[in-house]
């Protein structure tokens, strides 16, 4: 059940935020399911072959193309001056997007038995690669390099359940909204890793 919710939550999110990005470049419909069924899966891609799961399984998840594909038609349809709010739901159905796989990508690492490593990396690729890809095609440099702390909140939710300290169903969803949270307040306060000084 936590599985499928999980899911069903990141897909909507992350295909919302591929398609209101094509929506920004001015892409045709066929730029928006790329841009959006991209960001929905590549992450899930990413993981799968990280930890040695057959990527095809991901082909599986029938229902949730259809979501996706929903969503994708929905977003499309929307008038575009509407995008100004991207600014204020973009940023936020993203951060629904990374804490909801990333949450789901340490679970399925645990499940398949890989080390603490693997669990962390399961679900930093998992919550954020679909974004990677989606940045990339866009002819963007990747948020996840760039922008306000994004990944580390998906690798410390992978160390968090990699070390056996969410064991139920309320506790994943206090993680839940911790990450979202998180990546809330970073775009909020501008949190940044620390960066290389160009300065002489």
């Amino acid at each position: 059940m936590i599985w499928d919710v999980l899911n069903f939550i990141g897909t909507i999110a992350f295909a919302m935020s591929g398609a209101i990005i094509a929506m920004e470049e001015d892409y045709d419909i066929l730029g928006f399911y790329v841009l959006g069924f991209t960001t929905a899966f590549g992450g899930g891609a990413f993981r799968n072959l990280f930890i040695g799961i057959p990527i095809e399984n991901i082909w599986t998840q029938n229902y949730l193309f259809v979501v996706a594909f929903l969503t994708i038609t929905l977003i499309f349809l929307i008038p575009g001056r509407l995008l100004s709010y991207w600014n204020k739901w973009g940023i936020f159905f993203d951060a629904v997007g990374l804490a909801a796989f990333a949450i789901q990508g340490a679970l399925y690492a645990v499940q398949a038995g890989v080390p603490l490593s693997g669990v962390i990396a399961a679900a930093t690729l998992t919550g954020s690669g679909g974004g990677i890809l989606r940045d990339v095609f866009a002819g963007r440099k990747p948020m996840i390099f760039r922008a306000e702390i994004y990944a580390l909140w998906a690798a410390m939710g992978g160390l968090t359940i990699g070390l056996g300290l969410i064991n139920g169903a309320w506790e994943i969803g206090v993680l839940f909204i911790s990450i979202v949270t998180l990546r809330m307040l970073s775009v909020r306060y501008k949190w940044r890793l620390p960066r290389h000084s160009t300065t002489t």
